[in-house]
């Protein structure tokens, strides 16, 4: 897993930055101990492999 931000994250789940937002806001714990905030811009390799499990985002498709 490489880091990705917020809005490559939501154009590969096929959704609006908002809605991505909104579903960050529900793992919002888990998200935080993996060192990611609200705030965070660029996600870190773990956050992003929690996202991409709750999800089924493949950042590997093309």
């Amino acid at each position: 897993m490489k880091s990705y931000t917020k809005s490559q994250l939501a154009m590969m789940a096929g959704v609006s930055l908002r809605t991505f937002s909104r579903w960050t806001r529900e793992h919002a714990e888990e998200l935080r101990a993996v060192g990611m905030t609200r705030h965070t811009h660029i996600l870190p390799p773990k956050a992003v492999k929690i996202i991409c499990d709750f999800y089924g985002i493949n950042p590997d498709d093309p």
